[in-house]
């Protein structure tokens, strides 16, 4: 009985070692090509960034999920965005209440 107990459990480790070795190799069967080294599908307009340009960017797939650096620049991109909305938003209420 605990010989065929220890079959069963070497053959599930086989079969999970085998497993995560094809989802290595084989990654999980993006869609898209792979990119050359060096390259990156992140792209965003150099000002005045919309929502469709948000729900448009991609991010290189990395070992253990997206690349960071490329995440990285993103939210600093939509950060300083953000900023400048927020300080235009300032400027024209401030020139309102000037107006009143």
């Amino acid at each position: 009985m605990t010989t065929a107990l220890i079959y069963l459990v070497v053959m599930l480790l086989v079969a999970a070692v085998v497993f995560l070795l094809a989802a290595v190799v084989f990654g999980r069967g993006e869609e898209l090509a792979p990119l050359p080294p060096g390259s990156s599908p992140t792209r965003l307009p150099a000002e005045d960034i919309t929502a469709d340009d948000v729900h448009g960017v991609r991010f290189q797939l990395a070992l253990r999920g997206y690349k960071m650096s490329e995440v990285d620049w993103v939210m600093r991109r939509l950060g300083v965005e953000i900023d400048e909305l927020k300080a235009r938003v300032g400027e024209l209420e401030a020139e309102r209440e000037a107006a009143r």
